[in-house]
């Protein structure tokens, strides 16, 4: 089975390997997208799929469009049975989504129809869900709206974060692709439509998001915090100064206390971290970092900074 690939971030790498080692399918080529400038010195790097293609020697095509005649033209010399898209970062059109004989399946991180869009991982984490998982499907002009092909299901375990998360599904997406094209060309393959009644959608993280509101009860902003690490942060402000916040844990989920105001640090401890009032509950927070410095322990924060009991988070 010849096999276009395009992808872009890290997500996408453990998916090209495997397609490379299965020993079905012949990866004819990739598409990523254009290497960008990245960090202080703002050097030209390139995309994680394309380091790997490359150590592959696999042709690498980064089109700024790919639906434009000299991608499709790139697309039709390869002559591909397939093209798997796994976190591309295009949209697709028509002319490309029908171009390869059995069109084109792509690797969402969300069991469908839940959590349609940019950031399943982060929403998942974010709303507290207890499971999540891999869904390949068919492609089509919607967003995230094909025919279902395979799902495989991941439970959230509590001290997950985005990041764990991410790298796990990265892990159970290559796997399931290698199954799901093997299906296809046996012509064993499921198709389920999507039922558009039960469809939620994940839009894409702005570090805005981030900022805790302390009127929230504590499993929600245990929740947040682990849903907006490594990127792009949970934070709050301490004495006007940004804070980060990296690690947290609920410390009890009782009532409000009228006599506290939310964001008031209620508890320091020197061995535990930092406890403060939320809207429900107390949050203990573990890790943190404050401006322009790594992150470190909130005992080790502790240590180095001045906090104490009745000092309060937020603006």
């Amino acid at each position: 089975m010849k096999v276009a690939f395009m992808g872009t971030p890290d997500f996408a790498v453990p998916c090209l390997s495997a397609l490379i080692e299965a020993d079905f399918i012949d990866v004819v080529g990739v598409v990523s997208q254009p290497d960008r400038r990245r960090g202080r010195g703002q050097k030209l790097k390139p995309t994680p799929v394309k380091k790997e293609a490359l150590k592959h020697n696999l042709e690498v095509f980064q089109p700024e469009k790919v639906s434009t005649p000299e991608g499709i033209a790139k697309l039709e010399s390869w002559n591909p049975d397939v093209i798997v898209v796994v976190a591309y970062g295009q949209i697709l059109k028509k002319e490309v989504l029908e171009l390869p004989k059995y069109g084109c399946v792509n690797i969402h991180a969300s069991l469908l129809p839940k959590y349609r869009g940019a950031a399943p991982i982060h929403r998942a984490i974010i709303n507290g869900e207890g499971k999540t998982g891999i869904t390949t499907m068919h492609m089509d002009i919607g967003m995230d709206t094909g025919d279902m092909i395979l799902k495989e299901e991941l439970r959230i375990a509590s001290e997950e974060t985005v990041g764990s998360l991410h790298d796990k599904l990265s892990e159970v997406g290559a796997s399931l692709i290698v199954k799901t094209l093997d299906k296809i060309l046996k012509g064993t393959a499921p198709r389920e439509e999507q039922n558009d009644d039960l469809a939620t959608y994940a839009p894409k993280i702005n570090k805005e998001e981030g900022k805790v509101d302390w009127n929230q009860d504590a499993k929600s902003i245990w929740n947040l915090i682990r849903g907006m690490n490594p990127w792009p942060g949970a934070y709050t402000y301490q004495n006007g100064s940004l804070l980060k916040l990296w690690a947290s844990e609920v410390y009890d989920l009782q009532g409000t206390n009228d006599q506290v105001e939310v964001g008031t640090i209620v508890k320091v401890d020197n061995d535990l971290g930092i406890v403060v009032q939320t809207g429900r509950g107390k949050l203990l927070l573990k890790e943190v970092q404050p401006a322009s410095k790594q992150r470190m322990s909130a005992t080790d924060y502790l240590r180095g900074y001045q906090i104490k009991e009745g000092n309060r988070l937020g603006e």
